[in-house]
């Protein structure tokens, strides 16, 4: 079989790039499309990897540049790479990787983190949550525009890849998709992770300093009770919330594998406060023995061994509410609590990315797989943007509009 890696695009140091790696190491000498590639804040890993970027990294180097000129550029840049040449299409995505042109024949196999949040869920946008009448008119415009793109998209993918039930059955929502749902929860390397002999007497948050992220109520939270923090991450938020934080707080970036994995050992307890899809860092100071205090909705609910009687045998203690008193609670709660640093460990290695790099590549070659490609009824038909023409350029002025009104808040 002629295989293509797909994601949407590659410019940090996160959960959904560890699943791409992966995905490449199941398949190393399969190429990895993508719109655009910043190497300087990514995985050193990809170095070594054949990456393709569409013409959109002309125009977006990083991040930011990502985000600000997604609308209409990137869309039409992913449309633009031609993978009509491979056979299976392996798909890593939460928005614009699918829109990729592909053989009629071509099976598509699609790791979806979650359905495009902009399309299927805008109120988890700051920009669309404080947006107002004529703005919140126009982009609401965009997102049924955008919903009915992503749809359309989704439609060609043949087998939906999901980390939890949680995100399956939001699969099967919004993209009426009621076949099967393959769960690959996602995974770490445990080998990078170790026990400490010595706790040290600080908690811990890493994160991206996202608004959703939460982080804010650890920090009124840890304002409240005195108690030592370090938050290790980057993001739009860090100014606003290095502001409101104490002394006790202290905030760090960049730190290295080895100096994240020192943090971990050593720290009394991971914070993890937001509702995630998955969440990896939960998994990865289970590898270190350390718990964690875990808000208790989403992928974290699956992946972890909440106390219930037994601390020893458990990995972390849940809190039910966004509130500093529930989280309060939960931490005073666990300070009376001894856990078992071994048996955490032993637990986290159920996650290894050995695991999850077999997993891959037996489900690819599997004989399900193998039926899809040789089935009669296996056909693709067609992509959306080659219909319905006066729609298409319905669309384009919805888009110029759209960087118009993006352009106020730059």
């Amino acid at each position: 079989m002629k295989i293509a890696l797909v994601h949407d695009g590659i410019f940090t140091r996160g959960g959904a790039e560890r699943v791409l790696l992966n995905f490449h190491k199941a398949f190393p000498d399969a190429p990895i499309y993508t719109s655009m590639y910043d190497p300087d804040n990514s995985y050193s890993e990809f170095l070594n990897c054949d990456i393709r970027t569409s013409w959109f990294q002309k125009i977006a180097k990083n991040e930011d540049q990502f985000k600000k000129r997604f609308y209409p550029f990137c869309i039409f840049a992913m449309h633009s790479l031609d993978l009509s040449e491979y056979e299976v299409i392996l798909i890593t995505s939460t928005n614009c990787a699918k829109y990729v042109r592909v053989c009629p024949k071509a099976l598509m196999i699609t790791y979806c983190f979650t359905p495009f949040r902009l399309a299927w869920n805008p109120g988890s946008y700051k920009i669309y949550e404080k947006s107002k009448g004529i703005k919140r008119t126009l982009l609401n415009l965009i997102i049924q525009r955008l919903k009915k793109i992503d749809y359309q998209h989704a439609q060609r993918t043949d087998i939906f890849i999901a980390m939890t039930k949680e995100t399956s059955e939001r699969i099967k929502e919004n993209y009426k998709y009621y076949k099967k749902i393959h769960i690959m929860p996602p995974s770490i390397d445990c080998s990078k992770y170790y026990i400490s002999n010595d706790i040290d007497d600080y908690y811990l948050v890493v994160s991206r300093l996202e608004r959703y992220k939460k982080v804010d109520l650890v920090i009124n939270t840890f304002n409240k009770i005195n108690r030592k923090l370090i938050i290790v991450g980057r993001g739009v938020e860090k100014e606003f919330l290095k502001s409101i934080s104490n002394a006790n707080i202290t905030f760090l970036e960049g730190i290295e594998d080895k100096g994240l994995s020192k943090l971990y050992s050593k720290c009394k307890a991971l914070i993890f406060p937001q509702h995630e899809d998955y969440g990896l860092t939960p998994l990865e100071a289970n590898a270190s023995g350390r718990p964690v205090i875990a808000y208790h909705k989403g992928g974290i609910v699956e992946t972890m061994k909440p106390v219930i009687t037994d601390s020893k045998k458990s990995t972390a203690i849940f809190f039910s509410d966004h509130t500093v008193e529930s989280l309060t609670d939960a931490i005073m709660k666990f300070e009376k609590l001894e856990f078992d640093s071994q048996y955490i460990r032993r637990y986290a290695e159920k996650f290894d990315n050995r695991i999850f790099i077999k997993t891959v590549r037996n489900f690819v070659k599997s004989s399900d797989v193998s039926a899809h490609l040789i089935s009669p009824l296996h056909a693709h038909i067609g992509s959306p943007f080659h219909s319905h023409n006066s729609e298409k350029r319905g669309g384009k002025y919805i888009y110029f509009w759209f960087i118009r009104f993006l352009s106020t808040f730059s």
